[in-house]
């Protein structure tokens, strides 16, 4: 048996999120059924990154396990399991990697972004939080600024959430003017549930307030969810990639 990596592109609109659940129609379980229908057997993914429900990615990974196939196999298995999932959901690329390779643990980084327009656009609002308030881009960047310095993140992760360590290492994070309005970048070693959603939003209402930096802390020192906004909806945060060693992808 040989090892692949998944990669994949969706528009997360109908979907519970990206892994498998009981009961709900999730990009993993989209994925596995067209295999399962193009290989006539079941081959069961494990993935890189979780996202929520109308999440969207750029890319994201799956890993599995299969008979060792050539790349001109993997080309024409590419095409034809594209042909059988539904048109919001892409394959990418297969791409055959280490026996001991592993799409969660061996990835070094994530990045996502999160997109706000400002004027109302019917061709927007599937990918695009409508946010009819302005907003200063130099307070928003200092608080961007201020997330990077931190690296312990229970306050923006939701309740409910079973993790070992709230530690993220945060190597990114900035606010961009976009072409409708503004983008959140940011980019770390791992997220927590629901964490870059609570960040937006909570930068979004400090800025309109005194002293939003100091606001800021005291909710990182408190350690409470609750004190946190999750508020912005899902359909604005895009997985905009998961970044590997470069010796993930050589079989050699």
């Amino acid at each position: 048996m040989s090892r692949y990596f998944l990669e994949v592109a969706y528009k997360g609109t109908r979907y519970a999120g990206f892994q498998k659940q009981q009961n709900a129609q999730t990009i993993q379980s989209e994925i596995e059924k067209a295999m399962h229908v193009f290989f006539r057997e079941s081959i069961a993914l494990t993935g890189s990154s979780r996202t929520d429900a109308g999440v969207h990615a750029y890319q994201n990974y799956f890993h599995f396990d299969f008979l060792a196939l050539s790349p001109e196999a993997i080309r024409k298995n590419v095409y034809r399991i594209n042909a059988i999932l539904p048109t919001d959901i892409v394959i990418k690329n297969i791409k055959p990697v280490g026996d001991m390779s592993h799409s969660r643990f061996d990835a070094i980084s994530r990045q996502y972004n999160y997109f706000i327009h400002n004027e109302k656009n019917p061709f927007s609002q599937e990918y695009s939080y409508f946010y009819p308030y302005r907003r200063d881009i130099d307070v928003l960047n200092q608080l961007a600024g201020r997330i990077q310095m931190e690296d312990s993140f229970e306050s923006f992760c939701k309740k409910n959430t079973q993790v070992h360590t709230y530690k993220c290492y945060i190597l990114e994070s900035r606010w961009s003017l976009s072409e409708n309005g503004l983008m959140y970048q940011v980019k770390a070693n791992r997220f927590l549930r629901g964490m870059v959603k609570g960040l937006v939003g909570t930068m979004l209402r400090l800025s309109a307030k005194p002293a939003p930096e100091l606001r800021l802390k005291e909710i990182f020192d408190n350690k409470n969810s609750q004190a946190a906004d999750f508020s912005v909806p899902s359909h604005g945060l895009f997985l905009r990639r998961v970044e590997y060693p470069q010796t993930v992808f050589s079989t050699e």
